[in-house]
């Protein structure tokens, strides 16, 4: 196999992944070392994150005429592109990645650039990102406030009730 058919396979590869991802965090992970790339990348395979670590050349090519095209600027030294690939936690990556920078020594760490929803944000925002609800915890949120005008209904309705029961004892 060639080297272009190789770069070729790589990039459909990652075009295939981006498609398929939410969001995608975008790391500068220069000055780490191989350990804490593996634990990274074990890190996010459990939260199913795919990380990948692709030329730059590559990855602008990939992302071409995906949701994350307008994350291509960002590409600029050596990057670690972490994609979120399930549905239920489409913030997954940015949890991994802070949840990753948490432990000191891993702040060689930088983040780039956070793409979701279609919109590109700044590394800065990763925080706010991580700490968006996955969907069933969005669920459980809107039921809680679908069920407590309810509640509070009820407990008024019942302390009406005892009321009159205890006037007419």
């Amino acid at each position: 196999m060639s080297s272009l058919q190789s770069k070729q396979e790589v990039v459909q590869e990652v075009h295939g992944v981006a498609n398929g991802a939410h969001s995608l965090v975008l790391s500068e992970y220069h000055g780490l070392t191989v350990a804490q790339i593996t634990s990274l990348r074990n890190a996010a395979r459990s939260a199913n994150v795919d990380i990948r670590v692709v030329k730059n050349t590559l990855a602008r090519l990939a992302l071409k005429d995906t949701q994350f095209e307008d994350a291509i600027p960002s590409l600029v030294g050596p990057i670690i592109m972490a994609f979120s690939m399930s549905e239920e936690d489409p913030v997954a990556g940015a949890r991994v990645i802070h949840n990753f920078l948490k432990e000191k020594a891993n702040e060689k760490l930088v983040v780039k650039a956070i793409a979701h929803d279609g919109e590109v944000h700044e590394g800065s925002a990763l925080k706010a990102i991580a700490s968006l609800p996955t969907k069933e915890e969005a669920i459980s949120m809107f039921l809680a406030v679908l069920k407590a005008p309810v509640q509070k209904l009820a407990a008024t309705l019942a302390s009406v009730r005892d009321k009159k029961e205890a006037e007419a004892a």
